[in-house]
């Protein structure tokens, strides 16, 4: 994939400046919306209203559900690990009377269920990968008709250890990502 697009047209979403310093891709476009789907939301939307993005690209660390898992991943399919309605009848993931559930990008790439919690045990919905982050930013660019592509650096197992092996890592894929954002612009 080469993205043929001006650099200023692109906005890349990263959680937390420690996953990726502005100065390391001064070239490009970096905001950072804090922790969660709610920040993440509100700040591609302030985004999209100020700057009107052709592409808004995420990138973030995530806990892998796969033993084999390491490195940087482009993810292409994207679920609420969090919305639990099986109660009412609903799948797990799946959010009451809402058209939109799990979105894909029909691209190459890894699943990834997003929640509002860090993950420390298999969750009752099972991905490749989770993080807490990128389902929203999947759903606000869907609904806008905004290009998206996320990758994601597996930072830990999602397992017991995987406060510890986050706080680590949390800086360790900024490199990969540069690396390969710049093959796509090149």
């Amino acid at each position: 994939m080469n993205l043929n697009l001006n650099k200023d047209k692109v906005a890349i979403i990263v959680a937390l400046e420690e996953e990726l310093p502005r100065d390391l891709l001064p070239e490009f476009n970096v905001f950072y919306s804090g922790v969660g789907k709610i920040n993440a939301t509100y700040k591609s939307l302030e985004i999209i209203n100020e700057f009107n993005p052709k592409l808004i690209i995420n990138y973030g660390t995530a806990g892998s559900l796969r033993e084999n898992l390491n490195g940087l991943y482009e993810v292409s399919d994207f679920f609420q690990r969090d919305m639990d309605a099986s109660e009412l009848g609903f799948k797990v993931g799946e959010t009451p009377l809402d058209s939109i559930n799990n979105i894909s990008f029909d691209r190459k790439g890894l699943s990834c269920g997003t929640g509002d919690n860090f993950v420390i045990s298999e969750p009752k919905l099972l991905t490749d990968l989770v993080d807490m982050e990128s389902y929203a930013l999947a759903k606000v660019c869907m609904i806008k008709k905004i290009d998206f592509i996320c990758f994601k650096y597996v930072s830990d197992k999602a397992d017991r250890n995987a406060s510890k092996n986050w706080k680590e890592n949390v800086s360790s894929g900024k490199n990969l990502f540069k690396e390969k954002l710049l093959k796509l612009f090149n």
